[in-house]
């Protein structure tokens, strides 16, 4: 058990207050809220995530809010003209009336109380901004249909100028030790996050800071063609957007191999990182560790024997999250 499990009145009130606080530069007060609503914890800011956005509303030309959900006021709208999509095109054709959506990213606080890799805590706040998006009907391609209106082929875009203040928006709070054991049940697929954990917590990456000093979890939920519930894994790297991918051909081992591997060591913070991108990232190729490998049946004996058991073990298993 971890020795937070919160319940729903604290989560509620995380939410709430989370939610009626204005974002700001470094996120202190999103910080202060976490740290005293969730007592016994010390969470630190991690990382963010964007690039993401999510459909918004319909508003006027000069800014009139008409209504909060695009699909919801289509269909209505739909309805009012007795199903006839050509006379609501008609209705709305020279109305002026823009689309707008939600651009967001992802912010990622973490806070450990335990030893082990999945002993954390991982709080998942949105920060979401309402932005223009186009016309609501483009007079060169109008929809056929509905769903057309909602997701246009040819949308008539526009710059995205702001609609609305930025503001956060309380997604999850996730115990990892929980996490990994809905995540190996739910689908065979994902035993091997599972199994990096395993291997973090024997490799000498484990004394220098906990797993989440350098890695966060991005989970997605969806359901299988029988509609059952599946959940999986990524990791991403804390420490991703300073580090750089490899410099590798062929011919390299030996004394060569190793600079390689303690270079990228030395950028990530913690030894082994080298081979945990090759598991949970995209830097690593899978030819350095097959390379690696070679080195060590031939005889070579740079590496601690916790990492050389890790690359042997992944040789003949290979897997990733």
């Amino acid at each position: 058990m971890s020795i937070y499990t919160p319940d729903e009145t604290t989560l509620h009130n995380l939410e709430s207050e989370i939610e009626a606080t204005s974002p700001r530069p470094h996120h202190s007060a999103m910080l202060e809220i976490a740290n005293r609503i969730c007592t016994g914890c010390t969470f630190h800011y991690a990382l963010n995530r964007g690039g993401w956005y999510r459909s918004g509303g319909v508003v006027a030309a000069d800014g009139t809010r008409i209504a909060e959900d695009l699909g919801t006021w289509a269909k209505a709208e739909l309805k009012a003209c007795g199903d006839d999509m050509h006379e609501l095109v008609e209705r709305y054709d020279d109305s002026g009336l823009l689309v707008t959506r939600h651009s967001g990213r992802t912010h990622y606080l973490v806070a450990s109380y335990g030893p082990s890799p999945a002993d954390f805590l991982q709080l998942e706040v949105e920060e979401l901004q309402e932005v223009l998006d186009r016309e609501l009907i483009n007079p060169d391609a109008p929809p056929d249909d509905v769903q057309e209106l909602i997701e246009p082929l040819q949308p008539s875009q526009l710059e995205a100028q702001p609609v609305a203040a930025p503001r956060y928006r309380f997604r999850r709070l996730l115990d990892m030790r929980q996490t990994v054991a809905r995540v190996s049940t739910a689908d065979g697929r994902n035993a091997g996050f599972a199994r990096l954990l395993s291997e973090w917590a024997h490799s000498s990456a484990a004394s220098r800071g906990h797993f989440s000093d350098h890695w966060i979890v991005a989970l997605r939920e969806h359901q299988d063609r029988y509609r059952n519930p599946v959940i999986s894994a990524s990791l991403v790297s804390r420490q991703a957007r300073t580090l750089k991918p490899f410099q590798w051909n062929l011919e390299l081992s030996g004394v060569d191999m190793l600079k390689q591997l303690q270079a990228f060591d030395r950028a990530a913070g913690y030894p082994s990182a080298w081979y945990f991108h090759l598991v949970g990232g995209t830097f690593t190729p899978p030819g350095i560790a097959y390379a690696v490998a070679r080195d060590l049946e031939s005889g070579f004996s740079y590496l601690p024997d916790t990492e050389a058991v890790l690359v042997k073990g992944w040789a003949a298993a290979p897997y990733s999250v």
